[in-house]
């Protein structure tokens, strides 16, 4: 949609989609689906509402390209900005990441910057977003796509068509050699499905489905889902849902969409936003008046607590300095303090390597 269109002409062109839609469904079926198993028994569902089929597909997309937030990972369709903020997004929050972001493109803005990178670098700018094997796993893949003999393309073999993307960006320099296909994303460390398939639909216009949190539970209401939202089953009916609804083209915009309506409308905790859902009209939990009873989570296991003696070594009067944890180990506790399993059977400086006499636990945590 130009920008430059007024609201009734827009409002107007968009009636004519949902319209044009409505009749491929009905006349050729091919975009309308039968969802099975992930819709609820008919006792439960309003004969008012509406089946997910392509005028779906227009009001999600439609009210993303209205409504979507200014983040500055979404100013071009560029591979490698938006696997950095994909993988910075899995346990932060939109506004707290978008500092990290930007300081990372400023140092690193190209996977051959991040390939080269130091570790001491990289986890400096990576500190405060913890679990530091995903930023290692970021460099891992970035030297294993300068590895691949496509890496030196130029930005025009690979550019987008501006008219899809809403960017007049080409996927360029900093994307050199990046892979097209989701079982080649999906081969590079750290990237599963989710990530795999926000990466395809949003850089390369492929009709992924990227199921987090937020689309899981959009779905889960929509559909009315019983079945716990995690579970491979339900990920599976979900996925094959929507893979059948994408559009032709601005496969990236439906699956954004979708995960903004899920952030600022289809809320997980509270009252979610329904008057302002554009797709109401199509959510059976709504008209069945179950909003708040889904998505349907199984229990969390109990979180096993496990006690640890720490040891601090004194050298000359005071501490050593710190050593740096070796790259890949879990960091159970701070780097430089010694943290022996149970396995030393009560004798603390067996675990060391130490003899048991001289060694006097300071705390235990």
């Amino acid at each position: 949609m130009k920008k430059n269109m007024s609201d009734g002409t827009v409002k107007a062109a968009r009636e004519v989609a949902r319209e044009e839609a409505r009749e491929d469904a009905n006349d050729c079926g091919e975009m309308q689906l039968d969802i099975g198993a992930a819709q609820a028994p008919a006792s439960h569902a309003s004969p008012a509402v509406l089946p997910l089929d392509g005028s779906f597909t227009v009001e999600v997309t439609g009210w993303y390209r209205d409504n979507r937030r200014d983040l500055p990972w979404r100013q071009d369709k560029d591979p490698y900005h938006v696997w950095v903020s994909e993988i910075m997004l899995q346990q932060t929050r939109v506004e707290a990441a978008r500092g990290y972001y930007l300081r990372f493109m400023q140092a690193l803005p190209t996977i051959k910057a991040l390939a080269e990178a130091e570790e001491e670098q990289l986890l400096k700018l990576w500190q405060g977003l913890g679990y530091y094997n995903r930023v290692r796993n970021l460099q891992k893949a970035a030297r294993q796509i300068l590895q691949n003999p496509s890496a030196g393309n130029s930005a025009e073999e690979v550019s987008v068509d501006p008219s899809v993307t809403g960017s007049t960006s080409a996927i360029g320099f900093a994307s050199a050699g990046f892979p097209r296909t989701m079982p080649e994303i999906l081969a590079l460390p750290g990237i599963g499905e989710y990530t795999a398939g926000a990466i395809a639909s949003i850089c390369f216009d492929q009709k992924t489905p990227a199921m987090d949190g937020n689309v899981l539970r959009v779905m889960a209401r929509l559909t009315e889902e019983e079945g716990d939202v995690k579970s491979t089953p339900v990920k599976r009916r979900f996925t094959e849902l929507l893979a059948g609804l994408y559009p032709d083209t601005g496969c990236g915009d439906f699956t954004q969409g979708l995960i903004e309506l899920g952030a600022l409308v289809c809320l997980p905790n509270g009252q979610p936003r329904c008057e302002m859902c554009p797709v109401s009209g199509f959510c059976r939990a709504r008209a069945a008046g179950r909003v708040m009873e889904l998505p349907v989570k199984a229990e969390k296991k109990a979180r096993r607590r496990e006690q640890r003696t720490v040891f601090i070594l004194s050298c000359g009067g005071g501490p050593p300095p710190p050593e740096r944890q070796p790259a890949g180990k879990p960091l159970r506790v701070p780097a430089g303090f010694p943290a022996p399993d149970r396995r030393s059977g009560g004798q603390p400086g067996r675990g060391l390597g130490l003899p048991p006499t001289g060694c006097n636990p300071v705390e235990t945590v």
